[in-house]
């Protein structure tokens, strides 16, 4: 199974859109996915005892047990903000990190998706976000994916335009085979 994140709490973002696409792409790719839309996940900033196992909500077990332990592969699909990732999806790692650590993380393939407004196409965050990876046990496989001057690759409805979509689906079909 293939588990696509999009990895911000922003309502309606690019990052969702783009998440929403790869999902879509790994289904026509005959592939078992799940989509994790960070937008739909609550969780307390302030929780005082997010580092608490035994604390963790039953909404974000269910995610964990449902979509990221039985995943193989991930998909992080990361916009830009100051810089780096979002540190709403820094910090959902964070949270689940506090239980099943290693059925989590460790020896997950990823793949990266970089969304910006600018062009660089979230290439730095993308980089700290591989360096967070690695740090848990999962592998980045090379050839991250930064999407840059997002605007311009959506078409008037609000979806990817035919030559992103079409990029996209050759990734993934290297992904899938890595």
């Amino acid at each position: 199974m293939i588990t696509v994140i999009s990895g911000t709490n922003k309502k309606d973002s690019k990052t969702s859109i783009v998440a929403k696409a790869i999902h879509s792409l790994l289904k026509e790719l005959g592939q078992d996915t799940h989509l994790i839309n960070l937008e739909d996940v609550k969780v307390d900033i302030a929780m005082e005892d997010m580092y608490n196992d035994e604390k963790l909500s039953e909404a974000l077990i269910k995610i964990q047990d449902d979509s990221i332990i039985p995943a193989e592969k991930v998909i992080y699909v990361s916009p830009e903000y100051n810089g780096s990732y979002a540190g709403y999806l820094k910090y959902f790692i964070d949270v689940i990190s506090v239980r099943k650590y290693k059925e989590t993380f460790a020896n997950k393939k990823c793949f990266l998706v970089g969304v910006a407004a600018g062009r660089a196409g979230n290439l730095r965050g993308l980089d700290h976000l591989t360096s967070t990876l690695n740090h848990v046990g999962s592998t980045v496989i090379p050839g991250s994916l930064p999407l840059s001057q997002i605007g311009s690759l959506l078409t008037g409805d609000g979806a990817l335009n035919e030559a992103t979509s079409d990029l996209l689906k050759e990734k993934l079909k290297l992904f899938i085979a890595y």
